[in-house]
């Protein structure tokens, strides 16, 4: 061009830079046929988007146009290049010139309204044409193929991670509700039921948005490239990120949990008449128990003296309507409401069951104490036959005075532990030991001296 000075290209740089510029032709085109076949660009191509989305779409699919232009501009200025040097082996001086000119001078000329600054805005006042360099152009190209490559990449990223999972989840969604039908399980009627259809709502509505506005789900890995400006690194590379799938593994664990406790319903329904069967079954000991404690009652006030008895409670009635409550849930397929009421029922029956005991125990407990003093009176008159004392006129009288205590009726116990003490005493009292025997005299002798003797005289 007039005015410049440019230094003039040997044959070997032209060649070399011919080949250079020839390789790099190549690489774009393989790159931009890649990128026409790319999943992500067909999916968005025709595509009804919104959002982020639709906003960084309309930028690349413009995009998508120039860099084809733009590499037609690029393909046909090298060919010219080439064209200039095959005209002969040795290019003289002018060609040279002219091959310089056309390899790394502004020779391109481009629409300049289609040519973006980097920074995203229109150059102002904005230029029919422009002219660039062979290298210039390149790099707009990997700049505006780092905006196309950035948004179909993770579209394509977010449409073939999340849709398909997200239909595997509604159709579990499905299977879950018919077992929440089964058991009784419906909305309005029991929070599962409602939870299965909020997770409905929520799960339609992200697949909505991911068909829509599936960049909204896209986390890059660094701030997406503005338009017509390289990415750092290889501007031909795929960008790097990740499908935000947090919300999806929420709703996927919650729908577990909600299985997981209709699960437990339909373990309910198929264990509930063995578990009916078993508080029918404690109820019923528990009324053995208290019949068993209003018996002992009745022996205690007739035959004990002078002492307080606890009255007997009844049987628990509510209990009783509580079951036949169960019953009915049982007949309905109410399981939701059944299993709490059985779990009720089941601690309510063990308590029962332990408060008829424990009134068994209370009412018995003047009888336990009278067998106790029977059993040792029994032990002592066995300790007074080993002593030699079981027809000591003392020890007869007081074991006759504390056997008639214990054997009559009413029982006074203070009086019979009395006289079962005294019993006792009697055979520790040192003055009721047995009497020593007299030893046997023989030939005049004691029989310790005659043993000695017939031991000295062995």
């Amino acid at each position: 061009m007039a005015g410049t000075t440019r230094p003039v290209m040997n044959r070997e740089e032209v060649d070399r830079a011919l080949t250079r510029l020839g390789a790099e032709r190549d690489a774009v085109e393989a790159a931009l046929l890649a990128l026409q076949d790319h999943p992500g660009l067909r999916l968005l191509t025709g595509a009804e988007l919104s959002g982020r989305t639709r906003e960084r779409w309309a930028v690349a699919e413009g995009g998508v146009a120039l860099l084809w232009a733009l590499f037609d501009r690029y393909a046909e200025a090298l060919a010219s290049a080439r064209a200039v040097r095959s005209r002969r082996a040795r290019p003289t001086n002018a060609e040279l010139t002219e091959l310089g000119e056309l390899l790394t001078g502004r020779s391109v000329t481009v629409s300049g309204g289609r040519l973006p600054h980097p920074s995203g805005q229109l150059p102002a006042p904005a230029r029919l044409v422009e002219q660039v360099t062979l290298g210039e152009l390149l790099e707009r190209m990997n700049g505006w193929y780092a905006v196309v490559v950035e948004v179909v990449s993770a579209v394509d990223a977010v449409w073939s991670a999340l849709p398909a999972r997200i239909d595997l989840l509604l159709a579990e969604l499905g299977r879950v509700r018919m077992l929440a039908g089964s058991v009784g399980v419906r909305p309005g009627g029991h929070p599962l039921a409602d939870d299965l259809d909020e997770l409905g709502r929520q799960l339609t509505a992200l697949r909505a948005l991911v068909v829509s506005d599936p960049l909204a789900l896209w986390r890059p890995s660094r701030v997406p490239a503005q338009r017509g400006r390289a990415a750092e690194g290889t501007a031909w590379a795929a960008p790097t990120g990740a499908v935000d799938t947090a919300g999806f593994d929420r709703m996927g664990r919650r729908l577990d949990d909600v299985r997981v406790e209709l699960e437990g319903l339909l373990r309910l329904r198929d264990e509930s008449h063995e578990r009916l069967q078993q508080v029918a079954d404690l109820l019923q000991r528990a009324d053995l128990t208290l019949a068993e404690a209003r018996r002992a009652r009745g022996e205690v006030l007739a035959k004990i003296a002078a002492t307080e008895v606890p009255a007997v409670p009844g049987p628990p009635s509510a209990l009783r309507e509580a079951i036949g409550q169960a019953v009915d849930y049982q007949q309905t397929g109410q399981w939701h409401r059944l299993g709490p009421l059985l779990d009720a029922l089941e601690d309510a029956a063990a308590k029962e069951l332990g408060r008829a005991r424990q009134a068994l125990t209370e009412v018995a407990q003047p009888l336990a104490v009278r067998a106790e003093l029977r059993g040792r009176l029994e032990a002592y008159k066995a300790m007074a036959a080993r002593l030699g004392l079981a027809e000591d006129p003392e020890v007869v009288e007081r074991f006759e005075k504390a056997r008639w205590l214990l054997w009559s009726a009413p029982c006074d116990l203070r009086a019979a532990a009395e006289a079962v003490g005294r019993f006792q005493q009697a055979l520790r009292a040192p003055e009721r030991q047995p009497p020593q025997q007299q030893p046997e005299v023989r030939d005049g002798r004691p029989p310790e001296q005659s043993d000695q003797g017939e031991d000295s005289d062995g």
